[in-house]
């Protein structure tokens, strides 16, 4: 509840908190996260007994006070806060979003957390995917492109809906040569395929990403290796997509079969294959535009979900 004390350019404002825990989590530790809103906004803040009192210039409150409620919103939905909410707050302080997140809550019951899209292009990729077999999303780094597709994975399977996961990505340098690399063939792909591991383990114990790999319901593997196969009841996820080729994009579409859903994400300004080889995702765009049950979702920098620095270098380089 907050509550207005003055009235006038300048003015004093207060929020009464629900209890300690959302209070605690909301300052963050050692108060950081009120630091961070006093640095950005230029406003006094106090927080005390539950209350947050601040003062400073008209609009500077108001867009502070949207701020705090947008942050007591995901704690209420989510039970807490993570490194990026405050930037992406701050950032779309403008847009009314709450209702498209909650309608695209993504229940993947771990950690004590639900996974939530945090901008209306993440809301409407999310809804993209449960609605369609396949689906294209195209977007810059930081985006949440692909975790938020293993999340609707996770939660996929969970469900029993589908009963297996398939990653999958090119083999594909960006930008460097790593000569050879020691080892069987895992340890020679596995550099390829660590930010698949990665993304999982952000949504779920290293352990239970351990066990489903070892248990065959999850599978990460070089887009290479898909040649051959048919895969029915997966959910199938092809990251770095920009680095297929037009062939390497037919084959790897035509895998997948029965009760099986597609995700392909990647980002055509970051294409790593060599000169005067077309990128599969960019020539795809165009041969299934207007297929029924294909969807094409595109992110922008408004979107990156990273630290603030990543959309302004994202910027930075689209302006070029």
């Amino acid at each position: 509840m907050s509550e207005v004390l003055a009235n006038s350019t300048f003015i004093k404002k207060q929020i009464h908190l629900e209890n300690n825990k959302v209070a605690s989590i909301l300052y963050g530790y050692h108060d950081k996260n009120l630091k961070t809103m006093r640095d950005v906004f230029g406003v006094k803040i106090v927080a005390r007994d539950g209350i947050i009192k601040y003062e400073g210039e008209t609009d500077r409150v108001e867009k502070l006070t949207s701020v705090v409620n947008g942050l007591l919103n995901i704690i209420r939905t989510s039970g807490g806060l993570d490194e990026t909410d405050i930037d992406l707050v701050m950032a779309d302080i403008d847009r009314e979003e709450d209702a498209i997140q909650t309608d695209q809550t993504i229940e993947v019951f771990t950690k004590g957390q639900t996974v939530r899209p945090k901008t209306e292009g993440q809301a409407r990729y999310t809804k993209a995917i449960r609605e369609n077999d396949l689906v294209f999303c195209i977007g810059p780094a930081g985006t949440g492109k692909t975790f938020l597709a293993v999340s609707l994975a996770l939660s996929t399977m969970k469900n029993g809906y589908l009963k297996k996961i398939v990653l999958a990505r090119p083999a594909v340098e960006a930008g460097e040569r790593l000569g050879f690399l020691p080892g069987d063939i895992q340890a020679k792909v596995n550099p390829y395929l660590r930010p698949l591991y990665d993304a999982l383990a952000d949504i779920i114990d290293v352990g239970q990403v351990k066990k489903y790999i070892e248990n065959d319901l999850i599978e990460i593997l070089p887009l290479a290796f898909m040649r051959g196969r048919t895969l029915n009841d997966s959910f199938i996820i092809l990251d770095e997509a920009q680095n297929c080729t037009v062939k390497q994009m037919k084959t790897f579409l035509t895998r997948f079969g029965v009760r099986t859903k597609v995700v392909v994400t990647g980002d055509i300004t970051q294409i790593d294959l060599p000169s005067g080889t077309d990128s599969g995702l960019i020539d795809v765009q165009e041969r299934l535009k207007g297929v029924p049950g294909v969807d094409f979702s595109y992110l922008t920098r408004k979107d990156v979900v990273r630290h603030r620095l990543v959309r302004d270098i994202v910027e930075a380089y689209d302006d070029q």
